[in-house]
């Protein structure tokens, strides 16, 4: 009669030591090593993200504020337009008046100095000078912007 009674009492001895091990390796402590020991081998690699991230925001901020900036510029030239026929009617205006002037002191446009003409050693290429203001005038496509 042993035989099935100490089979039995084997059964329960290995029934509690399985249930032992099963408790010891699912405890919250073991859990919380494992999720440690996740958490440190992949923290590096999500700051490393996290750097990468910033940096590439940096630089898509830098680059928003220039086109930003360039189409405003772009727009307060397309706008400008409206000043510079404005000074261009101003200044026919103040010609006018001139030649008015000049016609009401007896003086013929003939009478006023003719622009020089460019030396012979000036390249072809060069900007005309307006002899009433000293100015180098340039095509708008040969404008420097400062």
């Amino acid at each position: 009669m042993e035989e099935p009674e100490m089979q039995l009492k084997g059964k329960k001895v290995t029934d509690k030591f399985t249930e032992s091990v099963y408790v010891l390796a699912n405890e919250p402590s073991v859990a919380l090593y494992r999720l440690q020991e996740h958490v440190r081998r992949s923290l590096p690699e999500l700051a490393q993200h996290k750097a990468d991230m910033q940096r590439w925001e940096e630089q898509s901020q830098g680059a928003i504020y220039t086109v930003e900036y360039a189409c405003s510029a772009v727009k307060s030239l397309v706008d400008s337009g409206v000043h510079f026929r404005s000074v261009e009617g101003l200044l026919r205006q103040a010609i006018s008046i001139r030649d008015h002037m000049n016609a009401a002191q007896g003086h013929s446009p003939q009478d006023q100095p003719s622009p020089p003409r460019p030396d012979p050693g000036e390249p072809a290429g060069a900007p005309d000078q307006d002899p009433r203001t000293d100015a180098t005038l340039r095509p708008a496509s040969q404008a420097s912007c400062p």
